[in-house]
């Protein structure tokens, strides 16, 4: 059976754990030839670059700081330098700096600051160096987080408010990019057993507590996530631009 995504090219920042991993994965799985974006975790790149590989596909991992702006027409530039093209990006990189209240006189503003510039500037950076490069049809797919429509408790702010960012301009991209038949969607997860949720789990309300805010009583797996970009990314949603897709067990309903 033919691979939904064979001869493709996609790039996911933030891949060499968690989400990224996963994603990663599933694209290699339909076929196409993936590049992983890190910014420190080399050894856990390469080793998500071998499992790649394995699965018969070409596969590089690129270390690019999404805080720094200048990395991202450099990142294209190799992408496009070591496989000859670009055909998706998946903006998955970010960092979730919680637990702090917006009038907590010890704020702590330099790692909240850094969260707007990574979670936001850096994807943007990342998106304007590649929609030039992209074919006509290619895609993009923002990971955005249900916080950015639905916030049921304190002290996540400007985690909520950076992934809400990236749900309007993903919104106003598809606009510039529809011409060209490029789709553009972000795809909103809620908790996930990621290195990420454990960083923030302290900051979450008590564990059955937050389920029973689920009517699907559960985390999303890894799968349930990656497999919605992957069909994104495919050749049947390339009537599907402009969408925020929530990934979340009806939290927020």
């Amino acid at each position: 059976m033919q691979k939904s995504l064979e001869n493709k090219v996609v790039l996911i920042t933030g891949g060499s754990r968690g989400l990224g991993a996963a994603v990663a994965e599933v694209f290699a799985d339909q076929g196409a030839d993936v590049v992983i974006s890190y910014s420190s975790s080399t050894e856990k790149a390469e080793a998500v670059v071998e499992k790649l590989k394995a699965k018969g596909v070409r596969a590089l991992a690129i270390q690019s700081d999404l805080a720094d702006l200048s990395s991202a027409k450099p990142l294209i530039d190799s992408v496009i330098a070591k496989f000859g093209k670009l055909d998706i990006l998946v903006n998955n990189a970010g960092i979730a700096i919680q637990g702090q209240m917006v009038d907590d006189i010890n704020l702590d503003e330099q790692k909240y600051n850094q969260q707007w510039q990574v979670n936001v500037m850096g994807s943007i950076a990342v998106t304007r160096a590649a929609a030039p490069k992209l074919p006509d049809g290619g895609r993009i797919i923002f990971v955005g987080s249900l916080l950015g429509d639905y916030v049921p408790f304190r002290g996540v702010a400007d985690y909520a408010g950076s992934k809400a960012a990236l749900a309007g301009y993903a919104r106003g991209i598809a606009r510039d990019l529809g011409p060209r038949n490029i789709t553009v969607n972000v795809v909103q997860p809620g908790a996930m057993p990621t290195d990420m949720n454990k960083d923030v789990a302290d900051h979450l309300p008590p564990h059955e507590t937050f389920l029973d805010m689920h009517p699907i009583r559960r985390l999303a797996t890894l799968e349930e996530v990656s497999e919605t970009i992957s069909f994104l990314a495919g050749p049947h949603a390339g009537y599907i631009t402009g969408e925020t897709i929530n990934v979340a067990g009806g939290l927020g309903i």
